[in-house]
């Protein structure tokens, strides 16, 4: 499979590094508004083609899979502009801005008959699975209560701090712990209650939400694009609790069970290898698109209209209206 990045900035460069070290799937382009920079990319990870447009890179009929990886604000036009080329899509996350765009993205992969992926890599992760799998074995007893944080000092980066680019925790960071408790616990929401501290630039630099769910429970999240949190994850039931050592790729999952001296340590996971853990969402794409389906089942449509319907409601709470909008 043919795999093509429509932009050329940090996280093109860790899924290049990535494809590059897996089998069935090529590194065959990189698309840039930069010729000069499309073409250094395309040289340090082995690409045959280098675009200086992203329309080029769309025109191109060799490519079959288009990764995503511009800032937010522009994420529904440029997977709007390949699915419309005829292109299967992995878009990153946040997967828009709106829900809004998202169900517009949805929609025309449906008409087009086209993969439509969103890139939140939590959801493709073999920890996913395992984390699911200790809930449902009742290691834990009934979960109760799921509290997650996620912190990086991010807050000089021009895409966090511009609205124009519909920057701020919530769609880079927020996101995050939005799925981690999504994933523990669905979507059967009664209430979401959220708050914010602004930046001077006007978008959110650290947000605190909690989510109550229908039979009373609840998701504790935080996150900060400020300061390095621990980017824990943990999951508290009636005879136990889960520790996942970093939310985001988790490294080790940890259960805790009761004991009169404190909780004392049942069992611990080591996660498989991983090459960066970008593998298993396009593993996921190519496998879906090799079946003819237009979704991952790892993460389906519904579950990012989900997500970025939670989004909406926080940031109407935040007070926050992007420049775009």
């Amino acid at each position: 499979m043919k795999l093509a990045i429509l932009g050329a900035g940090g996280i093109a460069g860790v899924m290049a590094g990535t494809v590059a070290k897996m089998d069935g799937v090529e590194n065959y382009a990189i698309g840039s508004r930069d010729i000069a920079k499309a073409k250094t990319f395309a040289e340090q990870y082995g690409m045959q083609k280098a675009y200086g447009s992203y329309e080029e890179l769309l025109a191109d009929p060799e490519v079959e899979l288009v990764y995503v990886a511009v800032p937010h604000s522009h994420h529904h036009q440029w997977t709007m502009a390949a699915l419309n080329a005829g292109k299967h899509v992995l878009c990153e996350k946040a997967f828009a801005v709106n829900e809004r765009q998202t169900r517009e993205m949805i929609e025309l992969s449906e008409k087009t008959g086209l993969l439509l992926a969103e890139a939140i890599w939590t959801r493709y992760l073999p920890s996913r699975r395992m984390i699911t799998e200790i809930i449902e074995r009742g290691d834990i007893g009934r979960v109760r209560t799921v509290s997650a944080n996620l912190g990086f000092r991010i807050d000089m980066n021009e895409r966090m701090i511009r609205p124009e680019l519909a920057g701020g925790c919530l769609l880079d960071l927020t996101v995050y712990t939005l799925n981690f408790a999504s994933m523990v616990w669905g979507d059967d929401i009664k209430d979401i209650k959220a708050s914010c501290v602004m930046t001077d630039t006007g978008v959110d630099g650290q947000d605190t939400v909690m989510i109550e769910y229908q039979d009373g429970r609840m998701a504790s999240l935080f996150t900060t694009m400020h300061t390095l949190t621990n980017r824990m994850g943990l999951i508290c039931g009636t005879d136990g609790y889960i520790e996942v050592q970093n939310i985001i790729n988790p490294e080790q999952i940890r259960v805790y069970s009761p004991d009169r001296n404190g909780p004392e340590l049942k069992a611990c996971y080591e996660v498989p290898e991983q090459i960066t853990g970008y593998e298993y969402e396009v593993l996921a794409c190519k496998k879906a698109i090799e079946e003819g389906r237009i979704e991952c089942p790892e993460m389906p449509h519904s579950q990012t209209i989900q997500i970025m319907c939670q989004m909406d409601r926080i940031r109407k709470q935040f007070g926050i209206v992007y420049p775009n909008e």
